[in-house]
C-alpha cells in the first residue's frame, strides 16, 4: 500500500499525506462530492476531478497488485517461480507487463508448440537455443526420432523444435515489451477502401499515419469504418527492424544452430508475435481514444448541465414536428404544467396563422415570458413562425433548446409516472420548457449518453462511460445544491450519500408529512441513517427551515462554528436571513483569518466556505455565469455573408473544433485552427459547452449545410 500511495502522490503531484487521507476517506465510504467540499483540510483542497482521477488510479493500482499476487501464485503452483521472476512481476507497472511475464506459464489451448512438447521435443528446442559452438540441429534432432510419438524423421523433430522456439519468441516478455515500444515509436496505421462505394469514411480510403500521431477521433472513425466494412486496417512496422531486435536478443554466434534460431524466430514473428502485437496495438489505440473521447464527453457535459437557468418565469415549450404537429406545453415558474396543445405551423399558411392565433392566446392568458423551442425536426419552420408571432407580443423572447434525449425521457417509465395523463409527445414539450427553466433538474432525468455532447458514445466501453458521466452529473448536482422539498426523485438520487431508494423515501415522507422544516428531519426518513445524513445534509437545501443555515452549503457539523463566527463579528442569524452582513468577510480579514479559524476550531478552507455561504444564503453558483442568449427574431442561412460577426452559443466541443449555434438552425464549425491565436492541443483549453462567443463567418455552403466560422478573427 505504501508504494501505491507514493505512486499516486507522484502521478498527481500531490503531497503524500493528502493522498493517504483521501484513500482513507474513500475506504470509509465517503463520496467524492462530500470529500471535495467538506474535507478540504485533509486533502489540500483538491477539486472533484482530481479526486475522481485519484480514485480511478487507486482502483487500477489495487487491481494491479491483486493480479500480481494471482500470477505469482499460479506460477508457484507449477513450481516455476524464481526469485528473479517474482521480482520482475513485482516491478511491473502495468497489467500488460504482468500478463507478458505470465504468458509462458499460462495454460494455453493446444498449439503446434504444445503438440511438439507432448512429443518430447522441448529438450531439442532448448539445445538448439543454447547454440553451442559446433552444434548441428540435424545431428541433435537424430536423437529425438520416435515413430511411436509421431516423430518419423529428423525433419519432423526439427519442425517441432521450430514451433517451440517460435512460441518461445512470441511469449518472451522482454521481446514483446521492446517491440511494443518500437511499434509506438515507428509503427504506422494503414487503411484502404474495402469496397468501391462512397461513404463518410472516404478520407480513410487511402490513409497512412504514424501511430504516435494518430488523433483519437481518427482512431474511432477508422474503427467504425472497419466495423461497417468500408475499410481494411493494418499496422505497419519495418520487418527488418523488428527481426534485428529479436535476433540481437537470441542469436549468440554464426553457427548452424544460430541460423536455425534466426529462421524459427522469423517464423514466430510472422505467424504469432506480430499478429498478436497488431491486435494489442489496435486494442490499446482504441482504449486510449475511448478514454480521450469519454474525457471530452465529460468536459462537454459539465457546462451543459451547469447552464444558467431562466428561473421563475412562465415558459412555453415547443416540440416541433411535421406530420404530427408541434406539441405545446406551458409551465409556471416552478415547472407545473398549466396548459397543453398541438398546432400545425408547417402545414400551409392558413394552419400557420391558426397556430399563431392559438399560441398568442395561450401566451396572453398565462402570462408567458419565454418560449423554448426544441432543435429537432421542423425546428427551423417553428422558429420562423415564433419570430413572426413575437412581432405582436413585445417583451416575449425565445431560445433554441437542445432537445437531445427528450424523446428518450418522454417514453420512459419515469415520465409515465410523472405525467400519467399526458401523451408521450406532450411530455417532451414539457421537458423542453423545463430545460430552459432549470437545465440541470431536467437533464438528470435522462441517461447522460443521450444528451448528445460527445462523439462515438455508442462505441465506448459502456460501463466506463456510465461511471464517468455519472460522476459528472453527481458533481454538478452537489455543486448547485438541491431543494429537498421540490426536487424530483431523479435529482435527489444524484445527491451525495443518497440512493434511488432513499430518494424515493424522501419524496414519500414529504408527501405524507408535509414539507421538511429542517435538515435534521431527514434522519426520520426510512433507510437514511447517520452516515447517509453526514454525506447528503450539506447539499440539501431547506428554504422552509426555521434556521437560515439549513438553506446554505454550511454542513450541520459546522453550524456551531458558523454561529460563533457571527457572534465574533457582531452579527446574528437574522442578519444573515436579511442579507445584512456585507462586511463579514472584511471583519474576518481584520481579525486575522488564521486567528479566527483557530478560535472556531476549523481549518482555513472551511472558514472561507462558511463566510461565502453566510454572505449569500441560498445562492446558486449558476447565477454567476453569463445568461443564455434569448432572441426575438430569426436569421436564415441565406442571410449569412462572409465577414459577418455574430454572437452564438457553443453546442459541442470536439477534437477538431467547436460547433456554435448562431441562430440559423445549422451549427457552424470553428476549426481548431480558428479558435484562438496560440497553439492548442484541444479546443476545450479555450471554450466549453454553453459559452457565449463572438464568431466571424468565413464561408457558407447552403447545399452541404456547412458554415465555417472563426473565433480568433472575430476579436
Amino acid at each position: 500500500m505504501t508504494d501505491i500511495l507514493a505512486t499516486l502522490a507522484q502521478e498527481l503531484n500531490q503531497p503524500k499525506n493528502c493522498v493517504e487521507n483521501v484513500v482513507q476517506l474513500l475506504d470509509e465510504g465517503n463520496t467524492i462530492p462530500f470529500i471535495a467540499r467538506y474535507r478540504k483540510e485533509l486533502h489540500g483542497s483538491m477539486d472533484d476531478t482530481t479526486l475522481r482521477t485519484l480514485a480511478d488510479r487507486l482502483n487500477y493500482l489495487r487491481n494491479l497488485e491483486a493480479r500480481k499476487e494471482e500470477v505469482k501464485g499460479a506460477i508457484d503452483a507449477q513450481e516455476k517461480l524464481t526469485d528473479e521472476l517474482a521480482a520482475a512481476i513485482d516491478a511491473a507497472r502495468t497489467l500488460a507487463e504482468v500478463e507478458d511475464l505470465y504468458r509462458p506459464y499460462k495454460q494455453k489451448r493446444r498449439t503446434r508448440a504444445t503438440v511438439a512438447k507432448e512429443k518430447g521435443l522441448e529438450p531439442l528446442a532448448l539445445a538448439i537455443l543454447a547454440q553451442e559452438k559446433g552444434g548441428d540441429p540435424a545431428l541433435l534432432a537424430a536423437g529425438y526420432i520416435d515413430p511411436e510419438k509421431g516423430v518419423e524423421t529428423a525433419e519432423d523433430a526439427l519442425a517441432g523444435a521450430n514451433d517451440i522456439i517460435a512460441e518461445t519468441v512470441s511469449d518472451d516478455a522482454a521481446i514483446r515489451k521492446e517491440l511494443r515500444e518500437l511499434i509506438g515509436r515507428k509503427g504506422r496505421l494503414r487503411t484502404v477502401a474495402a469496397r468501391e462505394e462512397d461513404s463518410v469514411y472516404r478520407l480513410y480510403y487511402d490513409f497512412e499515419q504514424p501511430i504516435a500521431k494518430l488523433a483519437g477521433h481518427q482512431i474511432l472513425a477508422i474503427n467504425r469504418g472497419e466495423k461497417e466494412e468500408f475499410l481494411k486496417v493494418s499496422v505497419l512496422l519495418d520487418r527488418a527492424w523488428a527481426l534485428g531486435l529479436i535476433w540481437n536478443r537470441l542469436v549468440k554466434n554464426g553457427g548452424k544452430c544460430a541460423a536455425f534460431v534466426r529462421a524459427a524466430a522469423e517464423d514466430g514473428y510472422d505467424r504469432l508475435l506480430f499478429p498478436s502485437l497488431e491486435r494489442e496495438t489496435r486494442s490499446d489505440l482504441t482504449d486510449t481514444a475511448a478514454e480521450g473521447a469519454i474525457h471530452n464527453f465529460a468536459l462537454n457535459l459539465k457546462p451543459l448541465l451547469m447552464q444558467p437557468p431562466v428561473k421563475g418565469h412562465v415558459t412555453m415549450g415547443l416540440d416541433p414536428g411535421y406530420a404530427h404537429g408541434c406539441k405545446v406545453a406551458v409551465v409556471d415558474g416552478t415547472g407545473k404544467v398549466l396548459d397543453t396543445a398541438v398546432v400545425y405551423p408547417t402545414q400551409g399558411e392558413r394552419r400557420k396563422q391558426e397556430a399563431i392565433t392559438r399560441l398568442s392566446a395561450m401566451i396572453r392568458r398565462h402570462g408567458v415570458d419565454h418560449i423554448a423551442i426544441g432543435n429537432g425536426t421542423a425546428s427551423r419552420e417553428t422558429e420562423q413562425m415564433t419570430a413572426e408571432m413575437l412581432r405582436d407580443l413585445p417583451g416575449v423572447s425565445y431560445m433554441i433548446v437542445n432537445e437531445a434525449g427528450a424523446s428518450v425521457y418522454s417514453a420512459s417509465k419515469l415520465a409515465a409516472e410523472e405525467f400519467p395523463d399526458y401523451d408521450v409527445n406532450l411530455r417532451s414539450a414539457v421537458s423542453i420548457a423545463r430545460r430552459m427553466q432549470d437545465p440541470l433538474a431536467e437533464l438528470v432525468k435522462i441517461d447522460p449518453k443521450a444528451i448528445g455532447v460527445g462523439q462515438y458514445q455508442h462505441d465506448m466501453p459502456q460501463k466506463r462511460l456510465d461511471e464517468t458521466l455519472g460522476g459528472v452529473v453527481e458533481d454538478c448536482v452537489n455543486a448547485v445544491g438541491v431543494d429537498v422539498n421540490t426536487a424530483s426523485p431523479s435529482l435527489l438520487g444524484r445527491v451525495s450519500g443518497l440512493t434511488a431508494a432513499t430518494a424515493r423515501n424522501i419524496v414519500k415522507y414529504r408527501e405524507e408529512n408535509g414539507a421538511f422544516t429542517g435538515r435534521r428531519q431527514l434522519l426520520k426518513v426510512p433507510k437514511l441513517g447517520p452516515k447517509a445524513f453526514e454525506q447528503c445534509a450539506g447539499f440539501l437545501r431547506v428554504p422552509e427551515s426555521r434556521t437560515i443555515l439549513d438553506n446554505t452549503g454550511v454542513h450541520p457539523e459546522s453550524y456551531e462554528a458558523a454561529q460563533a463566527l457571527l457572534t465574533l463579528c457582531g452579527y446574528t442569524l437574522d442578519d444573515v436571513a436579511a442579507g445584512d452582513i456585507g462586511l463579514l468577510e472584511q471583519k474576518v480579514k481584520l481579525l486575522g483569518r488564521e486567528k479566527v479559524a483557530q478560535k472556531l476550531g476549523v481549518g482555513l478552507p472551511t472558514l472561507d466556505d462558511v463566510v461565502k455561504e453566510l454572505m449569500k444564503p441560498g445562492r446558486d453558483v449558476r447565477d454567476e455565469l453569463p445568461p443564455p442568449v434569448l432572441r426575438t427574431d430569426v436569421l436564415d442561412m441565406k442571410d449569412l455573408k462572409p465577414g459577418m460577426v455574430l454572437t452564438g452559443t457553443v453546442r459541442n466541443v470536439v477534437d477538431f473544433g467547436v460547433f456554435v449555434d448562431i441562430g440559423v438552425h445549422q451549427d457552424g464549425l470553428v476549426h481548431i485552427s480558428q479558435v484562438c491565436d496560440r497553439f492548442i492541443k484541444h479546443p476545450s483549453q479555450v471554450v466549453s459547452v454553453g459559452d457565449v462567443v463572438k464568431v466571424l463567418v468565413l464561408d457558407v455552403d447552403e447545399k452541404k449545410h456547412r458554415i465555417s466560422l472563426s473565433m480568433k478573427q472575430a476579436k
